[in-house]
């Protein structure tokens, strides 16, 4: 199914409801159990980023594990507070994925703190009712569903561009959906966070999710804010969702391998990273 088909189907029903039939109508899915089941994950996403929020983490490297605590104990200059809670937030969950704590791999472990990001500063800024925001997560889990049918979701697949890329394009779509009940507009800025990220490269330091992973996060989220507020105002991408996806799957199959998670190339070939990942097994082994 294409987000095409998908908006469509949301001229005669909320796209909320599309996305939940279509998954029964594909799968023999209980459209209510279905949504319990997403609702179940929301409630980890929620708690989870109440619980994390801020603190200081220790991670298996020791490369991160202070940057959450770091900048929710830092007074922006620039930055406005949904987007001040959504870093801190990305920051915090991505740093405790990295301490082997409870996350939603949502859309996978890497890029875990992009939806967080977005929800919880919803739940805190504009307290919604529980199903109102869940109407939007389940918006975002449709878009990641496209995307992992037509391309991947899988760094070592298609770089990071398809792990945080697809986090974005799901954050910034949910995000839209719960100011503005479109499919179109939902679209849109799905299309324009994930074009933001294509080529993107997955080059962990040591093969650990840390380096550049959690910053990764804490930067991205802003991206898929601003892609949500583009398309909000009115902004379209010229090139159509489905197509971005289907560009982004077939640059992803023409990354290298040492792109692709290996922690052979990028920022993970640098001599200060491999000189860092030698002192990690020393303490390590």
């Amino acid at each position: 199914m294409t987000w095409k088909e998908i908006s469509e189907m949301s001229k005669n029903m909320e796209l909320h409801e599309v996305i939940l039939t279509l998954e029964m109508l594909e799968n023999g899915e209980d459209p209510v159990n279905l949504r319990n089941m997403l609702g179940d994950i929301l409630k980890v996403i929620l708690e989870e980023s109440e619980k994390q929020y801020g603190k200081k983490q220790k991670t298996l490297t020791g490369l991160t594990g202070e940057n959450a605590f770091k900048f929710s104990n830092y007074s922006p200059k620039l930055m406005g507070e949904f987007n001040y809670i959504a870093t801190t937030t990305a920051l915090s969950i991505a740093e405790s994925n990295a301490s082997m704590g409870r996350i939603a791999a949502c859309p996978t472990a890497g890029s875990s703190g992009i939806i967080p990001g977005v929800y919880y500063s919803l739940y805190k800024l504009f307290n919604p009712s529980f199903e109102e925001l869940l109407n939007s997560f389940i918006v975002s889990g449709g878009v990641g569903n496209v995307i992992a049918k037509k391309a991947t979701l899988s760094g070592a697949a298609g770089g990071c561009q398809a792990e945080i890329g697809a986090a974005a394009a799901m954050a910034a779509a949910g995000l839209s959906y719960f100011f503005i009940k479109s499919a179109d507009v939902a679209g849109n800025a799905a299309a324009l966070a994930l074009k933001s990220l294509m080529g993107l490269v997955c080059d962990p330091v040591g093969g650990f999710v840390e380096v550049p992973c959690v910053k990764r996060n804490g930067n991205i989220v802003n991206l898929a804010i601003s892609s949500a507020e583009l398309a909000m105002s009115g902004i379209k991408s010229v090139i159509p969702l489905d197509e971005v996806i289907d560009a982004m799957y077939k640059v992803g199959k023409s990354l290298p391998e040492s792109l692709r998670e290996t922690g052979e190339g990028g920022i993970a070939a640098t001599p200060t990273a491999r000189k860092l990942i030698d002192n990690i097994k020393n303490k390590l082994f």
